[in-house]
């Protein structure tokens, strides 16, 4: 039993890393047919850019293998076709010369390259076609045919590869993540609504906001290359863009919480809120953690009712407090986070029954 204890943390670690260790053999896989290719048709250089584009468009998903692979070629071809433009029409024979023609190449394409994110490599292409031309043989056009070859041909393995070895869907990923993203919401709602009964660390909130956001930029970019997977118009997916509104939307409402819940409650309302407050945050976190259970399952949502309960109470006691004017008695900035902390809630119900929505949109259309 003793000796079995490594390979069951080893296990237990392949399972928690599963997906990375999926890219690793990927790339590797992608790393060495792409050498192989080179070695197969003495391609100059050893094959390098064919290696190199291999690896540089090999993506955690399918999908977005191919958006990179796209990107790739095109910002090489316009890259390639400007370089040689450049080292057919402009004398390159000294060094000030060699230096004025990559300035000419460099500063155009860095300009398109800033307002198009495609043609981020445009300007490196342009660089190789001016400076290595010589090295390969066949002049500028040569070096530039040459550059587009090795750059489809390293496009060409990426995408192979990415379909056919332990292929990963970037619908699956958007999946996964949004699955994270509503677990670490679990955790987070309840902890900004105790700010309201006790008071919190205003550091530690901001940096949650911040890997929260962090997240849900992740997430969106996941969510891109969904739409070039070759497959994806062919199966009956979900649409994502109600899920991605919810989350985000989820994720103002926790801001806004934040910023009411910088101070505990007033003494004069805190002792009829705070328990309704402590139950709703408690209430919430189950929601959003039986929310990402079903997502990842592809089972229906959790019943809304107890939150919803739970929410009209709140708005009952507010509205008790109103009639026997205790809120008369607050000052402008407690009345004004009261309101604040009102408005929260109530996009946060409003939220709750989009999620619930999506969820069972999944639930319906499982893949």
């Amino acid at each position: 039993m003793i000796r079995l204890q490594p390979w069951k943390r080893l296990r237990a670690l392949a399972r928690a890393y599963r997906a990375q260790l999926r890219f690793c053999i990927r790339m590797s896989v992608a790393g060495l047919l792409a050498f192989a290719l080179g070695q197969m048709f003495t391609i100059p250089l050893h094959g390098l850019w064919v290696v190199l584009t291999a690896l540089v468009v090999t993506q955690m998903s399918a999908g977005g293998s191919m958006r990179a692979t796209v990107e790739y070629l095109i910002g090489t071809l316009g890259g390639a076709i400007y370089g040689a433009v450049i080292g057919v029409f402009m004398p390159h024979a000294t060094v000030i010369e060699q230096a004025g023609d990559l300035a000419l190449g460099i500063a155009p394409l860095a300009f398109i390259a800033a307002l198009n994110p495609a043609f981020r490599v445009a300007p490196v292409s342009a660089v190789l076609v001016l400076l290595i031309s010589g090295e390969v043989g066949g002049g500028p056009i040569g070096s530039a045919l040459v550059r587009f070859v090795e750059v489809a041909l390293g496009g060409i393995v990426a995408v192979a590869v990415s379909l056919t070895v332990f292929p990963e869907r970037a619908h699956g990923l958007v999946v996964k993540a949004s699955v994270r993203i509503l677990q670490d919401l679990a955790r987070f709602v309840p902890d900004l609504l105790d700010g309201l009964t006790r008071p919190l660390d205003a550091a530690k909130i901001r940096r949650r906001q911040d890997e929260l956001g962090r997240g849900l930029a992740d997430f969106q970019a996941t969510a891109a290359e969904v739409r070039h997977e070759p497959f994806a118009r062919f199966v009956a997916e979900p649409d994502l863009g109600p899920l991605s509104r919810t989350l985000l939307r989820l994720r103002h409402d926790l801001v806004i919480l934040g910023r009411a819940a910088a101070t505990p409650l007033p003494d004069t309302v805190a002792p009829r809120l705070a328990p309704l407050i402590v139950r709703l945050g408690s209430e919430a976190r189950t929601f959003l953690h039986q929310c990402a259970a079903a997502l990842s399952q592809r089972r229906p949502a959790p019943p809304l009712a107890p939150t919803e309960a739970l929410l009209r109470a709140y708005t009952t006691e507010v509205t008790a407090l109103r009639t026997e004017g205790i809120t008369h008695a607050l000052s402008n900035e407690e009345a004004e986070r009261l309101f604040a902390l009102g408005f929260a809630l109530e996009e946060l119900h409003r939220n709750f029954v989009d999620l619930d929505r999506c969820v069972n949109d999944y639930a319906r259309r499982s893949i």
